[in-house]
């Protein structure tokens, strides 16, 4: 199993999958250069999940939506899971448009429960 993470993802969590005996491979919003281009992004990648923060899908200043950032991962059904407080979902939902039923939002300390579910794995032990 591969999570694809945008920079900025939690060191600890990446850490806890590694742990759990998942891979990880950075991925980039286009602009930052962190890893892999999510829009170049394909089944011959074998990424499972994609994990990161809305601001790397999502920018009122760069001429480029969530959709244009996340539409490899949506056409090829990739889960894609944002960090957003809880208290935050509703106004992320707005700034992710067309494509927020394409996203689950965790919060970010959920976030290796809910990654762990997705993925069809038991934690190893409790955090």
């Amino acid at each position: 199993m591969i999570v694809g993470y945008m920079e900025g993802t939690d060191g600890r969590l990446l850490t806890n999958l590694v742990v759990e005996g998942i891979d990880t491979l950075p991925v980039s919003n286009g602009w930052d250069n962190h890893g892999k281009t999510l829009g170049h992004i394909g089944p011959a990648d074998k990424v499972d999940l994609v994990v990161g923060h809305l601001h790397k899908v999502f920018s009122r200043t760069l001429d480029v939506s969530a959709k244009d950032v996340l539409y490899n991962c949506v056409i090829h059904k990739l889960p894609i899971f944002l960090l957003v407080p809880e208290c935050n979902w509703s106004a992320a939902r707005d700034c992710l448009g067309e494509v927020a039923d394409n996203v689950i939002l965790i919060d970010p300390e959920n976030a290796l429960a809910k990654i762990l579910e997705k993925l069809g794995k038991a934690p190893s032990c409790a955090s």
